[in-house]
């Protein structure tokens, strides 16, 4: 069929005959656009009123079951989004045909019942309390035997099989809680929804638990049961009240058929925040968990994972959720205890993570808990529970060294990539297990530790396998890298271990080179025991595989004690000199080393920083000069990018100026210039070179930039013998093809120099420059470079904070800059938009520093409040609202007696800013906007709520975010 055109004809075409032939274009016509044709058509037919006849019709037995779920999806919709079209009277006969429908279809087919019991229970939501105050109770007697004959859609098949009767009702039981957790209801309507259907609970609980004991009952039936029980808790039934229910649950864990349902039923009943009123029934579970012990150990010994897994959520989910109301519960330590250590053995589980299981995962949040509700008591009542609780967190220290044992390495190297990953993040969560526990065992574990490493690496009878001694280091690493381990006494005894470990197995060298990272800060204040672990740090930077822990290791090294690494500095050099030359590691991996070399750099004595930078760069510089002069291609623009990343890097971290704060006495002016300056000056023909090649590669263009830049950030008032040619360069470099890197540099220069008188009229010279080339890019059209256009604005908002007289220059085109604004605030990107809006705050700031800028302010002060207006009611992203509100908190800061004009204007147009407003919204919004001049906080909130309006999204939902 071809679906109407026109709603007047949709709604003469609505006949079941055409219904069911736009269903089968839907579900059975291969062309594509007659399959939209067909769903946007039957959509709306689903809207009409007349949807509440045909639908019934659609159900009919003869139709497929496609054919029947849509109509039983059609009285879905409209019992949930067209209800108030119902007239009183009909409801009744709404009810009685829904429950007929159910018996009728209890047999099948699924799709169709549960989307009729869906219907059932979304009409029981819109008449409970008042108008049916039982439902429940209701839907149990229309369901009994003795009923359903007299149900006049009940089919004769039906009314022969209680069974499929019994799930029906329990389908249409399950999906009341679950219609009223998906459905979109007011606070208060909520609540008394929820307090009704709680109150059913008493009646609904004796029926199910009938059913769950009866020997008469079926798997299906007990398994609908549990499923029936799960979604009835989420409505926070006092689990007083299910106690007896949930007991029964555990009788079947012992029915394979019922397991995986019966450990989800009972996790997510004992879940439920509100258990924790009810201490007698959570005490009474204890021992049905404690119970379940012998039968996981069974399920570990046998490999059952399932079986383990299942059981561990059980008692995680008890020992978890309630552990402070349980600890408080002193006649029954002994069973929490016991329950502790149940958790414990799960943590322990057998088999390495996760090939051979995957339960032991499951506790680790479970010990962060208990620590932090020990901790959180009393000091005396701590005290004690400390004496219990600590002997556990001790064997939990051995269990978790063990679970993070690697697997051999021929068993490890037949893992997958994704069971290795999976195994790392393992790692990392026992990390974080390993740092809590600290909290409670303190000292003495790392004592306990050390002990360990040293039976490992000091008695031959005790050394064993290389999985033992990285575990032992992976404790120390895992509590270093976020505990002050500066006052323990055992770091020094660890430091002087380390050297005799061999690290000719990669994960154990690996570790090994962490653990040396984590302890840098300790080395810091013990420089001298730097020379036991330096060698075998440079070791590692030999070793390809050891790369990311090797270099992160020396660059923290570096960074920490660089001002005592001098004897060191010539074997450092040298080492990553040569494995750099070597392309031993990857290219992230070179920016890390040469960081390192940066902060190794800055803290030797100033007379050897040159000679010492030069022999580190020069064979870098001279491969870049080869292929300076190379043809353009993907492989040589790589090597550039590399080499350039590298300087990058290398400038980022060397700061003489740090020498000060170790230096004695007052420092003496210097009168060389900066090293990095000089090298800097050195290769600057060669960089003119490489971008006169590359100019149009914005890649190629981000690189050099990214070298001055990073360059200018860490010398600042010393890079000032390069700006007069870095800023000749930028203003070719931008004038012959302009990139968004050119504009972020020029940026950062305005930021440093824009004050200092020496190289202002270079940085006018610039901006001018810049400017005048990026305006006349606005004429021709910006729109697909909104990087150039967000650059732009952050640059001429860093003028406007730096040196706002830069604008009482001639060349400088005010009028146009503030069009250019304009512009950029109606760009679709939330971070060009955001850069304008920035723009607009620092240019009203300076109004009355420079004239022209409020005379501008006056003269399109209307047409920004337009745009500004247009953009908050659909113009721009959401996420802008914010810096939307900045502007016009300063319009309204500025221009108090123009801006309501202006509003009143722009606002009194038809239609403007958005159809969903009303005049009267409208006007509500300028009087809350101008309202608000100091508050930013209320303003950004009225701007969201007038945004929401114009959007018609008010009341959706999306004010919270």
């Amino acid at each position: 069929m071809e679906p109407p055109s026109t709603p007047g004809q949709m709604e003469m075409d609505q006949t079941v005959e055409n219904v069911e032939s736009a269903l089968y274009q839907l579900y059975f016509d291969p062309d594509m656009k007659r399959k939209d044709e067909a769903q946007k058509w039957l959509t709306q037919a689903q809207a009409s009123a007349q949807g509440w006849q045909w639908c019934w019709a659609l159900l009919s037995s003869d139709k497929i079951p496609e054919v029947q779920f849509f109509g039983a999806s059609t009285l879905h919709i409209k019992i949930c989004r067209h209800w108030s079209d119902l007239p009183a009277e009909q409801h009744e006969t709404l009810r009685t045909q829904l429950l007929s429908q159910i018996l009728h279809f209890s047999a099948g087919p699924r799709m169709v019942l549960t989307r009729l019991c869906v219907a059932l229970a979304s009409m029981a939501l819109n008449l409970i309390p008042h108008v049916w105050s039982q439902p429940v109770v209701d839907m149990v007697r229309a369901f009994q035997p003795q009923k359903l004959d007299s149900e006049g859609g009940g089919s004769a098949e039906g009314s022969q099989d209680p069974q499929t009767h019994c799930l029906a009702l329990l389908e249409l039981l399950t999906v009341i809680p679950e219609e009223f957790q998906s459905s979109r209801l007011a606070p208060a309507r909520r609540s008394q929804l929820r307090e009704a259907l709680a109150s059913e609970w008493a009646a609904l609980c004796p029926m199910l638990r009938q059913l769950l004991q009866s020997q008469d009952s079926s798997s299906l039936v007990k398994e609908k049961v549990l499923h029936c029980l799960s979604s009835w808790s989420g409505l926070d039934v006092p689990l007083g009240e299910s106690q007896e229910l949930v007991q029964d649950c555990f009788s079947a864990l012992s029915n394979p058929q019922l397991f995986d349902s019966a450990v989800e039923t009972i996790v997510t009943v004992i879940s439920q925040p509100d258990c924790h009123r009810y201490v007698d029934a959570l005490v009474s579970l204890m021992p049905l968990v404690l119970g379940l012990h012998d039968q996981l150990k069974t399920a570990a010994q046998d490999g059952d994972m399932e079986t383990s897994h299942g059981i561990c959520r059980i008692a995680v989910a008890l020992g978890e959720t309630h552990s402070r109301v349980l600890l408080e519960q002193l006649d029954h330590w002994q069973e929490y205890l016991a329950l502790v250590n149940m958790i414990l053995f799960c943590t322990g589980i057998p088999g390495h993570y996760p090939v051979s299981e995957t339960t032991s995962s499951l506790t680790l949040t479970f010990w962060y808990s208990l620590q932090d509700d020990i901790l959180s008591f009393e000091e005396e009542k701590q005290a004690v529970y400390l004496q219990v609780y600590r002997p556990v967190y001790f064997q939990l220290v051995d269990v978790l060294l063990q679970k993070s044992h690697y697997p051999s390495e021929e068993e490890y190297a037949s893992w997958s990539s994704d069971d290795k990953e999976q195994f790392r993040i393992y790692r990392v969560d026992i990390s974080d297990t390993l740092m809590y526990v600290y909290e409670i065992l303190g000292s003495e574990l790392l004592s306990n530790l050390y002990d360990g490493l040293g039976r490992q690496l000091m008695d031959p009878q005790q050394s064993g396998v290389w999985q033992d001694t990285e575990a032992l280091l992976f404790g120390f690493q895992s509590i270093a890298e976020t505990i002050d381990v500066n006052y323990s006494d055992v770091i020094p005894g660890l430091i002087g271990l380390i050297p005799r470990i061999n690290i000719s197995n990669l994960m154990l060298a690996d570790t090994v080179m962490y653990t040396i990272g984590s302890l840098a800060e300790w080395l810091a204040d013990h420089p001298v025991m730097l020379s036991s672990v330096l060698p075998m740090v440079l070791q590692g930077l030999e070793k390809e595989e050891l790369s990311v822990s090797s270099v992160s290791t020396l660059k923290r090294i570096c960074r920490e004690c660089r001002h005592d690494l001098g004897p060191c500095a010539q074997d450092i050099l040298t080492v990553s000199q040569a494995v750099l030359l070597k392309n031993l590691h990857k290219s992230s991996q070179c920016m890390w080393l040469m960081q390192a070399l940066g902060f190794l750099l800055s803290a030797l004595p100033l007379e050897e920083i040159l000679s010492r930078l030069l022999s580190l760069i020069t064979p870098h510089i001279q491969q870049l000069d080869a292929l300076a002069h190379q043809e353009l291609n993907a492989s040589s623009k790589q090597s550039i990018m590399h080499i350039l990343g590298m300087l990058s890097s290398l400038f980022s971290t060397l700061d003489i100026s740090t020498q000060s704060e170790v230096s004695e006495g007052a420092a003496s002016p210097r009168l060389s210039p900066n090293p990095v300056v000089v090298v800097l000056q050195q290769v600057f023909p060669l960089i003119q070179t490489i971008l006169g090649k590359w100019l149009c590669d914005s890649d190629v263009v981000e690189a050099v930039c990214g070298v001055f830049d990073k360059s200018v950030r860490t010398l600042l008032f010393d890079f000032g013998p390069m700006v007069p040619q870095l800023c000749d360069m930028l203003g070719q470099m931008y004038g012959a093809f302009p990139q968004a890197s050119a504009l972020d540099l020029t940026r950062q220069m305005v930021h440093i120099f824009a004050g200092d008188e020496h190289h202002l009229s270079n940085i006018k010279g610039l901006t001018n420059t810049l400017t005048s080339a990026t305006l006349a890019l606005f004429q021709q059209g910006l729109r697909d470079h909104p990087d150039i256009v967000e650059s732009f604005m952050h640059l001429h908002a860093q003028i406007l904070k730096r040196k706002p007289s830069l604008y009482l220059s001639d060349q400088l085109d005010v009028e146009a800059l503030f069009h250019c604004g304009i512009q950029a605030i109606k760009f679709p990107e939330t971070a060009t938009v955001k850069a304008a809006c920035l723009f607009f705050t620092e240019f009203m700031n300076r109004c009355k520093d420079v004239p022209s800028l409020g005379e501008d302010l006056q003269k399109d002060g209307k047409l920004l409040t337009e745009t500004v207006i247009h953009a908050i009611a659909a113009g721009s992203p959401r996420g802008a609202t914010e810096p939307f509100s900045d502007v016009l908190l300063n319009l309204n800061r500025h221009c108090p007696a123009l801006l309501p004009l202006w509003l009143n204007e722009s606002l009194q147009a038809e239609g403007f800013p958005s159809t969903h407003v009303s005049a009267e919204q409208k006007q509500n919004f300028i009087q809350q906007l101008l309202r608000e001049q100091t508050n930013k906080r209320r303003l950004k909130e009225t701007v969201m709520e007038f945004s929401l309006l114009c959007r018609g999204l008010q009341g959706s939902g999306y004010s919270k975010y």
